[in-house]
């Protein structure tokens, strides 16, 4: 398969005079949507000059030069009209009637529905599920020798599926754009939440209706009488007369792929397969989705708002209910009103209590102060300057401390190291801890290498190997059973 080359047709689109280039086209569009197919230079100078007056400086030669242009680019047809020719003069000057090219119609048709693209509402309609039930109802009672009746049951169904699919992916789409977003978390949209909500909440029960009848339609259908249905769809394609259709060698193959093809998506849309759930699945995920993010954009708006309430009203009110109670029993009992389980609210605080009694009320305990924070992030707390404290002597004696720990393990290793070797299993007597940690850690750093080759903290080189069996280090803190590990040093240590 050959790699798609450049489409000359679309060079008038980005041109140096694209504007009016476009002008020309969009004027044989709309004589081409009037079942006008030809026009003359001057009919189409007529209508550029009627349908855009800022073009009235075009003049005919300018008309003719980008006439053939659009026509060099394949967007336009030129054919020379002999039954206007009058003189040999007129003649030399080849009148022509320009059309357009298929590719132009389709080219010039995306460019109308791309300048309409948000005019155009999109709904998620159920009148396409029942349609395409119908549809699918219909194939058993298809006469297979009537091309033209098979023809128009299959367009049919293919222009409602198309719609479709159509509709749901730009209806769904609306809610993931960024203009959207900000919709959804505006206080507008609050009041028109719940249609919103309805609305989908109606397309996913008849998703789930109609969908399980189309899957059980489609998945009793006989597969050698669908097989034949589909060889008639191409049969009626083929039957179709179409001026350049017999120069195509491959429209039988075209036409055999495409139609097996959509047959195949729409199965895909509605049953799915093993490796991949089927695109209904998928829309109702996408809806609920979207139910979801309506109600939580709606619940967190209604939460901002009530958070710039001010309550000081209330509480002025509270605490005046307060002063008019005429004793403390009446106070708590309009506290546990005011204040009771269906309100609370618990605060927690690392302070000391006057009382270690589980059953002790807040009102009989004593007060204590607690600072509160500022919440905003840009909020910096004013640092107090003051004093700092030299600890020179105290990093001097832990700096000795440690030495010191080194050179009583470094003596406690010379002890079990005999003629450079120093054996796990050859230690019988208690060693402290220390010892042991650094031991393990040597024994760590060698067996990391491939090599099996270490190096201590006092700079001795050794080379890690182990006998059969394990052995018993005794330590100040237990006994520790490990592989029987021998350290071999390259130099007796000093």
């Amino acid at each position: 398969m050959a790699l798609p080359g450049k489409l000359t047709e679309t060079s008038y689109l980005t041109a140096d005079n694209a504007g009016r280039y476009r002008c020309i086209m969009r004027v044989f569009y709309d004589s081409y949507e009037k079942m006008r197919f030809q026009l003359y230079k001057e009919d189409v100078l007529e209508l550029l000059l009627v349908s855009y007056p800022e073009l009235e400086g075009l003049t005919m030669d300018q008309l003719k030069l980008d006439l053939s242009a659009l026509t060099e680019w394949k967007n336009l047809i030129a054919i020379q009209d002999p039954r206007k020719v009058y003189t040999i003069a007129e003649y030399k000057n080849k009148q022509f009637r320009y059309s357009m090219s298929e590719a132009a119609v389709e080219i010039e048709r995306m460019a109308a529905r791309l300048e309409n693209l948000f005019l155009e509402p999109a709904s998620l309609s159920t009148n396409y599920f029942l349609r395409i039930e119908h549809s699918l109802q219909e194939a058993d009672t298809l006469n297979l020798k009537d091309l033209r009746a098979v023809n128009e049951w299959w367009k049919d169904l293919q222009e409602d599926f198309r719609c479709l699919n159509q509709n749901y992916q730009d209806y769904l789409r609306e809610f993931y754009s960024g203009k959207s977003e900000k919709l959804l978390r505006s206080v507008e949209f609050v009041l028109h939440k719940d249609r919103f909500i309805a609305y989908l909440e109606d397309f996913i029960r008849s998703l789930q209706m109609y969908t399980d009848r189309i899957t059980a339609i489609l998945l009793h259908l006989d597969p050698t009488k669908k097989q034949k249905l589909l060889d008639c769809t191409v049969e009626s394609e083929l039957a179709i007369p179409r001026p350049q259709s017999e120069l195509h060698e491959d429209l039988r193959t075209y036409l055999h792929d495409s139609i097996f093809g959509r047959w195949e998506s729409l199965e895909q849309w509605f049953i799915g397969s093993d490796e991949r759930p089927s695109e209904s699945l998928h829309i109702l995920d996408i809806t609920n989705e979207v139910i979801q993010k309506i109600i939580q954009n709606a619940a967190l708006i209604v939460q901002l708002q009530n958070w710039g309430i001010s309550r000081k009203a209330d509480y002025q009110r509270w605490i005046r209910m307060f002063q008019n109670c005429s004793g403390i029993e009446e106070a708590h009992r309009l506290s546990a009103c005011l204040f009771g389980s269906m309100h609370a609210r618990h605060f927690t605080a690392s302070a000391p209590r006057s009382t270690d009694s589980i059953s002790s009320a807040v009102s009989q305990e004593d007060p204590f102060p607690f600072l509160l924070s500022s919440h905003n992030r840009q909020y910096r707390p004013r640092t107090e300057r003051a004093g700092y404290t030299v600890k020179s002597e105290e990093k001097l004696r832990q700096r000795e401390a440690y030495l010191a720990r080194l050179e009583e393990n470094r003596k406690c290793a010379l002890r079990f190291i005999h003629d450079g070797i120093l054996s796990v299993d050859a230690i019988q007597e208690e060693v402290p801890a220390s010892l042991r940690t650094s031991l393990l850690g040597w024994i760590s750093a060698a067996n990391i290498n491939t090599s099996l080759q270490g190096r201590t903290e006092y700079g001795w080189v050794f080379t890690l190997s182990r006998k059969s069996g394990t052995s018993v280090l005794h330590c100040e803190d237990g006994d520790l059973t490990m592989p029987n590990y021998v350290l071999s040093f390259s130099e007796v240590p000093q």
